[in-house]
C-alpha cells in the first residue's frame, strides 16, 4: 500500500469513526466537512475531482431540501400534533391499539415525506401525545418512530434519501418500483411489526387514559395537509415518468412554503432556521470521500465482488455494512460499485442499505436523528439495548424481503 493509499484510507475512516461516534459533541457535518477538505489539502484529491464528486450529489441535495422543507411546514403548523392528537383518542385506552395506529401513522409519514421526517418531527409529536395518554411506558411507541424509519423506507423511491444514491444513475419508473419493492416491502413492514410487538408486549397491556381533547388543525395546518396530500400526488406522478426526483420535490417545498406564508405575511425566518442545512454538508462531505475512494479502484472491486455473489451477497453484504459505516455512504458506495449491474442485484443492495440500519443505532442517519430527539424529550436509550432489539427485528425483516426478492427475481 503506497503512502497517497494510506493517507486516503487514514482520513475516510477517520471521519467515518466521528461521523457515528460524535467525539466532544461534534457535528457530522463539520466531521465530513473536515475529512473532504483534508483531502484536498493533503493533495490526496485534486480541487476539481472533489468538486465533481460533490456536484454529483445535486439531484440529492434538492431532494433534501424540498422534503425537509414540506416536513417543516407540517411540524410547525401542527399537522404531527393534530394527526398523533387523532391516534391517540382513536386508541380508546387501549396500549395494543396505540400501538398499532402510531405504526401506521409512522409508515404514511415514511412513505410520503422520507424516514428522516419520521425521525426528527413525528417523533416529538408522539413522546408529547404518549404524555397526554399517560402511558406509563412510552419507549414502545417511540420505538416505533425508529424502526418504521427504516423498514418502510423502500415502499416508494422518495421514502429515504439513500434510495435515491443506490439508484444514482437511473431511478426506476414508479410502475417498475413497486413491481420491485412492493411485496418485500409490505413482508418488511408486517415483520418489523410483529417482531417489535413480540418484544414490547408485556408493556403494551397497561391501560391508558381514556378523557383526550379532541385536537383542531388550524386553518393554515389544513391548508398545509391539503398541500402535501396534493405534492404527494405530483411526486408520485414524476416518479411514474421517470424524472429526477430532486427538482420537482425542492419546487412543490417552496411553492407550498409560499403558498401557506405569503397569504399570511408570515416570515420564513423560522423555516429557515430549523432547516437542516448541516445535512446538506454532511452528504456533500461523503460524496468527497467516496470519490477519493473511487479513484482508488475501491468500488469497481467491490460492485465485481457482490454481482459474483448475486442477490444474497449483495443484500447481506450492503446490510451488515451499513452498520459499520452507516447507510447513507454505504448508499453511496453501492451507488458507485453497482452502476452497471442487474435490477436485481441493485435492488437487493438498497433493501440491504434501507433495512440493515434497523441492528444498531449506527445503522441510519434516520436512527441517529431519532436518537438525539429521544435525548430532548427526557427519554434516553443506549446503544447496546437497541442493538438487543434489533438483533430480533431487524434478521427477520431482512430476510423476508430478500427472499420476496429472489423469488420475484
Amino acid at each position: 500500500m503506497t503512502l497517497h493509499t494510506a493517507g486516503i484510507w487514514l482520513i475516510v475512516l477517520a471521519s467515518l469513526a466521528c461521523i457515528l461516534l460524535r467525539p466532544y459533541g461534534l457535528r457530522e457535518a463539520w466531521t465530513a466537512l473536515a475529512g473532504a477538505m483534508l483531502l484536498v489539502l493533503a493533495g490526496l484529491m485534486p480541487p476539481g475531482a472533489a468538486l465533481r464528486a460533490a456536484a454529483q450529489g445535486w439531484n440529492l441535495y434538492l431532494f433534501l431540501a424540498g422534503m425537509m422543507i414540506l416536513a417543516e411546514l407540517a411540524a410547525l403548523h401542527g399537522v404531527f400534533d393534530w394527526a398523533a392528537g387523532r391516534v391517540a383518542r382513536a386508541a380508546r385506552g387501549s396500549g395494543v391499539r396505540l400501538f398499532v395506529f402510531i405504526y401506521g401513522l409512522a409508515v404514511l409519514v415514511t412513505m410520503f415525506l422520507s424516514n428522516d421526517a419520521t425521525a426528527i418531527l413525528l417523533t416529538p409529536a408522539v413522546a408529547r401525545m404518549v404524555r397526554t395518554a399517560q402511558a406509563p411506558h412510552s419507549l414502545p411507541y417511540l420505538l416505533v418512530c425508529a424502526f418504521v424509519a427504516n423498514a418502510a423506507s423502500f415502499l416508494l423511491p422518495i421514502s429515504n434519501p439513500a434510495n435515491l444514491v443506490v439508484f444514482t444513475t437511473a431511478m426506476p419508473p414508479l410502475p417498475q418500483w413497486l413491481a420491485t419493492f412492493g411485496v418485500p416491502a409490505i413482508l418488511a413492514i408486517v415483520m418489523t411489526l410483529l417482531t417489535l410487538w413480540t418484544t414490547q408486549r408485556y408493556a403494551l397491556r397497561q391501560p391508558l387514559a381514556t378523557a383526550i381533547e379532541r385536537p383542531t388543525l388550524p386553518t393554515t395546518g389544513r391548508l398545509v395537509l391539503a398541500g402535501l396530500l396534493v405534492m404527494a400526488g405530483l411526486m408520485l406522478l414524476a416518479s411514474a415518468l421517470g424524472w429526477r426526483l430532486g427538482p420537482p420535490i425542492f419546487l412543490a417545498g417552496l411553492g407550498l412554503a409560499a403558498l401557506v406564508l405569503g397569504p399570511a405575511r408570515q416570515s420564513p425566518a423560522t423555516l429557515i432556521r430549523t432547516f437542516p442545512w448541516d445535512m446538506l454538508l454532511l452528504v456533500a462531505g461523503l460524496f468527497v470521500m467516496l470519490g477519493a475512494l473511487d479513484r482508488l479502484g475501491l468500488t469497481a472491486g467491490l460492485g465485481a465482488w457482490l454481482r459474483a455473489g448475486g442477490i444474497w451477497r449483495s443484500g447481506l453484504t450492503l446490510g451488515l455494512g451499513s452498520n459499520i459505516i452507516n447507510n447513507l455512504p454505504a448508499g453511496l458506495l453501492a451507488g458507485q460499485a453497482l452502476a452497471g449491474a442487474g435490477r436485481m442485484i441493485r435492488a437487493a443492495a438498497l433493501i440491504g442499505v434501507d433495512l440493515g440500519p434497523n441492528l444498531s443505532i449506527t445503522g441510519s442517519l434516520a436512527t441517529l436523528l431519532w436518537l438525539a430527539a429521544l435525548r430532548r424529550h427526557g427519554t434516553p436509550l443506549s446503544g447496546w439495548r437497541f442493538l438487543r432489539l434489533g438483533l430480533t427485528v431487524m434478521p427477520s425483516a431482512l430476510l423476508a424481503a430478500l427472499l420476496a426478492l429472489a423469488l420475484a427475481g
